[in-house]
């Protein structure tokens, strides 16, 4: 069992950054495949970034790629988004996932076993 606690939201205007930090409790941390997904009011929740067990393989979606920059820390149980350049579609909850299949990493929440309880990040125009 994994427990994932988020942190670091906030209000910011266009163009500032943000970082963002997860925190997972258990020994098997490190072996998990971690994602940042995001959910804006009355939309779904969609995909952002995601990172290999190791760390050496990071996926993006496009809204974001060449922004955002997922990263972990095994020894720390904790994985970073580290969000630049924010815009005010940026705007949403903002959930880290853990997926006990650790190789790659996965676009799709639904592989993902668990999640944080989210943390909000609103950036005004």
């Amino acid at each position: 069992q994994v427990q994932l606690v988020e942190s670091g939201g906030g209000l910011v205007q266009a163009g500032d950054s943000l970082r963002l930090s997860c925190a997972a409790s258990g020994r098997t941390f490190s072996s998990y495949r971690m994602g940042w997904f995001r959910q804006a009011p009355g939309k779904e929740r969609t995909f952002v970034a995601a990172i290999s067990w190791s760390g050496g393989s990071t996926s993006y979606a496009d809204s974001v790629k060449g922004r955002f920059t997922i990263s972990r820390d095994n020894a720390k149980n904790t994985v970073y988004l580290q969000m630049n350049s924010l815009k005010p579609e940026d705007t949403a909850v903002y959930y880290c996932a853990a997926d006990r299949d650790g190789l790659g990493t996965d676009r799709l929440a639904f592989k993902y076993d668990y999640w944080g309880q989210g943390t909000q990040v609103t950036v005004s125009s």
